[in-house]
């Protein structure tokens, strides 16, 4: 039977169990998770946190991580600036990248999340508002979903995956991982 577990990605932490290319040893999967023969579905940047799907089957590995099948990604994005209809409008039709259209996108401006605190956090400025949108891609470009807010005017300032396909990281902490099913 096929092994799936649902990770809490930290920021800072690199998407793979060893980190080769560093000079100073960054964090990795290997920090979190003591499992043999599981493997990342995908990635997470390491400025990004959330939910990381590891896997034993191939297969699965492969739905998971693979655009064919669409599945979709939820991220919570808190954004500088305010994300009016227009902005939230223009990454629901899709938005025009140096690599092309992305795909139409579920966007919408959501209060601030009860999340855990970042570590380090996030910047403040006064004089610059900042706010969240919930979005939902069937893609995953390289940073796909930092690309998008830049492209409409909002630049990302925190970035949490919070579900793909069905799998969420309800009740999970940072850091710490659980079987999935």
């Amino acid at each position: 039977m096929a092994r799936l577990i649902l990770f809490n990605k930290p920021f800072g932490v690199l998407s793979q169990f060893t980190d080769n290319k560093s000079p100073t040893r960054r964090p990795t999967l290997s920090d979190h998770i003591d499992v043999p023969g599981v493997y990342p579905a995908g990635r997470l940047d390491a400025d990004s946190e959330g939910l990381l799907l590891l896997t034993d089957d191939g297969k699965l590995q492969a739905r998971i991580a693979d655009p064919r099948f669409k599945l979709p990604k939820t991220y919570l994005v808190q954004v500088e600036g305010a994300p009016d209809e227009a902005k939230l409008d223009m990454l629901r039709k899709g938005v025009r990248l140096k690599d092309g259209m992305t795909r139409p996108a579920q966007a919408d401006a959501i209060e601030p999340p009860a999340l855990w605190p970042r570590d380090p956090p996030v910047r403040f400025r006064k004089t610059v508002p900042d706010h969240w949108i919930r979005l939902t891609i069937r893609e995953g470009r390289n940073r796909q979903v930092r690309r998008m807010t830049a492209a409409v005017g909002l630049p990302t300032l925190r970035l949490v995956r919070w579900s793909v396909g069905d799998w969420s990281l309800e009740g999970i902490a940072p850091g710490s991982w659980r079987e999935g099913s």
